[in-house]
């Protein structure tokens, strides 16, 4: 039986326009595009030149401090652009897709016979091993890392994230797959939630599965980590994308690369919502083409309303994106004497509205922050929603102060900026956590390099 986790710090932000089990059209694109910032912690070095022709597996850029860790290209077809920014930072490869495609084939494997070596320099040379996060530092891993666990999360709470239990359908075989080839590097840890049910999950074979009952963020693997072997100091655990592990076991079922999502179209500003196949690089107007509700300015989001990545039509479905969200942008609201009118259809955690009264509902959120930054720490506010064994407010000021020996102690090891979007939402100062944590993971990553 699993073992399960009873969490009771957290909060659970319930959004209209969460996305209904079905699934919409979408059409082929022409073009798709690889986004190095997808994968955080990585300095790319492009492989490729304009003109070049690439198959479906093949490398785009490879990380300039460990270049064995390549990166697949998600189609076949002519390189038409390496798109770079100020001091030729490169923002994406664009790829102009074949009308047949064609696939780099890397053979099927057992992954029952294989060694971890094995598995390791399959997913090298593929181009997926970049799939693959680490803690500390919350960043793409390399191969010269020894993990003590991996841990792999399908459990998604966040608001208006997808079901994974639905991705899951019709893959199982693939995610088993990708499940044992993870074991064969080191103990695999799986993490359901208390009203997932799919068999594949809670009959997982080759891993240990952990039931976390309990609200947002008990979906977060960072908290999962905290609860079940917890980092320290020399030590690391890689952290997988339950669908990266699909991308996994296709390439050893198959032996192609293969990177369809199943994506999560939700938002109030969705007309349709439901799910879509889309390969990762797929252009975010090919996915929601006629989709966008008239009336108001979009917020266009890839990924969920908490740690998504701000987007606009020309963007690009995300590497590890599940969800692309819609909501309102709220800049053409305005309100005589602002927050201080009584409030019948605004959320708040504080109770200073009337909603708190009404038992459970949907809210209608937009993307306004509702006050200005103030330089201070309100004792409290992030403990009510953070269940981790840290302090949390202290270890945010001792990043904001550069204390290093500090933030060591405090357990800057364990966390990542997604396990702070929760404490973000509820700040009353509108501090930008996540931002801050990412910033404080960097520096001590240089530091200690």
């Amino acid at each position: 039986m699993a073992n399960v986790i009873k969490l009771r710090k957290g909060l659970d932000i319930n959004l209209t326009g969460r996305a209904q089990e079905q699934m919409l059209p979408v059409k082929s694109s022409t073009e798709y595009a690889l986004v190095p910032d997808d994968f955080p912690g990585l300095t790319p070095k492009v492989t490729v030149r304009e003109g070049d022709h690439v198959r479906a597996g093949d490398p785009l850029f490879v990380d300039k401090g460990c270049t064995e860790v390549s990166f697949a290209s998600p189609v076949s077809g002519t390189i038409t652009a390496v798109e770079r920014g100020e001091r030729r930072k490169v923002l994406r490869v664009k790829i102009a897709a074949d009308a047949q495609q064609e696939y780099a084939d890397f053979g099927v494997k057992d992954v029952a016979g294989l060694s971890a070596d094995d598995v390791k320099a399959s997913l090298l040379q593929a181009g997926l091993f970049g799939y693959i996060n680490q803690l500390p530092y919350a960043v793409a891993t390399r191969p010269d890392t020894e993990p003590k666990a991996i841990f792999v999360s399908a459990l998604r709470d966040k608001p208006l994230q997808g079901d994974f239990e639905f991705e899951l359908k019709g893959q199982e075989k693939d995610f088993q797959t990708g499940l044992t080839a993870l074991a064969k590097i080191a103990k695999v840890y799986l993490s359901i939630g208390a009203k997932q049910s799919a068999s594949a999950l809670t009959g997982a074979k080759d891993a240990e599965v952990t039931v976390f009952d309990g609200p947002c963020p008990a979906g977060n693997v960072g908290v999962q980590v905290n609860h079940i072997d917890p980092v320290n100091k020399g030590e690391v655990v890689w952290t997988v994308d339950p669908t990266a592990v699909i991308f996994f076991g296709r390439l050893f079922n198959t032996g192609k690369v293969n990177l369809t999502r199943r994506v999560a179209i939700a938002g109030s500003m969705v007309k349709q919502t439901g799910y879509v196949d889309a390969l990762v690089g797929t252009p975010l107007k090919q996915i929601l083409a006629d989709n966008i509700a008239d009336g108001c300015n979009v917020r266009i989001l890839n990924g969920n309303p908490l740690t998504g990545i701000i987007a606009n039509e020309e963007s690009v479905l995300g590497a590890h994106t599940s969800e692309v969200t819609l909501i309102p942008e709220g800049d053409d609201v305005h309100e005589i004497f602002g927050w201080m009118l009584p409030r019948f259809k605004d959320f708040s955690t504080s109770r200073s509205y009337f909603t708190w009264l009404q038992g459970k509902k949907a809210y209608n959120l937009d993307a306004r922050i509702k006050g200005g930054e103030r330089h201070m720490i309100m004792s409290g506010e992030y403990d009510r929603v953070l269940p981790m064994d840290i302090y949390s407010e202290y270890l945010i000021k001792s990043i904001i102060s550069g204390n290093i020996d500090s933030q060591e102690q405090l357990g800057i090891y364990e966390v990542s900026p997604e396990d702070f979007a929760l404490a973000e939402f509820v700040d009353s100062s509108k501090l930008p956590l996540q931002k801050i944590v990412r910033e404080g993971l960097d520096i001590l990553r240089k530091e200690n390099a």
